[in-house]
């Protein structure tokens, strides 16, 4: 699809924002087609949510991306929420449609899936059971994700356990709840285990975990991606373990937002990979 009369408009919204690398992401993409546009980061204090969702149609946005801490709270201003950030209980791509109309979806799942089977063409969700740690909007979507591609056995833990149960008792099916007293013992014969907390990422401190009981050949992810490899994927590394960090979840999101924004659907490639890890790496102290 061509926009030859309008300048594009995109952005992501958050509280705060300025961390965030998906202006990089969109406007790599805006140069590689030649397009008259932009992505913009939007800092949003949570009690101007309404009203800056409310203001994309007049000023031009084809939609907006969110983080913390509005992903959920955003459920309750759009006009219509999708199935998938129904089943998620989250939204992380808002679509304003051409009647100013605001539609919210949740690529999360779909970039963490795709990240995955990208850089490990081999994993199976149903090769074993997986655990995830943490309960927030991140814990939600790689739940769904795994469920969709078929994992039998998810284990879920967080430090508030009422959180975790919350969302078993939403989402059912292969869906655990461990105590946080019992993440170290969650681990055995693990096929998988994902980080979805903040615990690890620059300023934060490290997650909280030993790793002696899970299994050499399991896969260790981390939805973080400031730093590259966190405390806890370099332990993974160390011991044997094959890693995957979160990068490529926030790569594979974009291009089903650009199909929904503009008709077109971007390409992750190498080169990108490589110029985002650079400023990445650039920016660390």
């Amino acid at each position: 699809m061509s926009h030859p009369d309008r300048f594009l408009l995109a952005g992501v919204m958050g509280w705060p924002v300025m961390h965030s690398r998906s202006p990089l992401l969109h406007n790599y993409w805006f140069r590689q087609h030649n397009l008259a546009g932009t992505y913009v980061p939007l800092g949003i204090r949570p009690a101007a949510l309404a009203a800056a969702l409310r203001a994309l149609h007049p000023l031009g946005f084809a939609g907006c991306n969110l983080t913390l801490p509005h992903k959920q709270e955003a459920m309750k201003i759009v006009d219509e929420v999708d199935t998938v950030a129904k089943s998620i209980g989250a939204i992380s791509c808002v679509v304003v449609g051409p009647d100013g109309s605001l539609v919210g979806t949740n690529n999360d799942c779909y970039g963490f899936v795709r990240s995955i089977r990208q850089e490990q063409p081999a994993w199976r969700a149903d090769s074993g059971p997986s655990v995830v740690i943490g309960a927030g909007g991140g814990a939600r979507a790689v739940c769904y994700g795994l469920m969709q591609a078929g994992g039998t056995e998810i284990r879920l833990v967080n430090r508030t356990f009422a959180r975790a149960r919350e969302i078993a008792e939403e989402f059912g099916g292969p869906l655990k709840v461990m105590s946080w007293e019992q993440r170290h013992e969650a681990l055995d014969d693990a096929a998988m285990v994902v980080n979805t907390t903040s615990q690890g990422m620059v300023g934060q401190s490290p997650l909280d975990i030993r790793l002696d009981k899970l299994p050499t050949q399991a896969l260790v992810v981390d939805i973080i991606y400031t730093p590259l490899e966190t405390p806890f994927l370099a332990a993974a590394r160390k011991r044997g373990n094959p890693t995957v960090n979160g990068l490529g979840m926030l790569l594979h999101q974009g291009p089903p937002a650009w199909q929904a924004w503009f008709g077109i659907e971007p390409a992750v490639t190498s080169e990108l990979r490589a110029m985002m890890e650079k400023t990445i790496r650039e920016a660390q102290p």
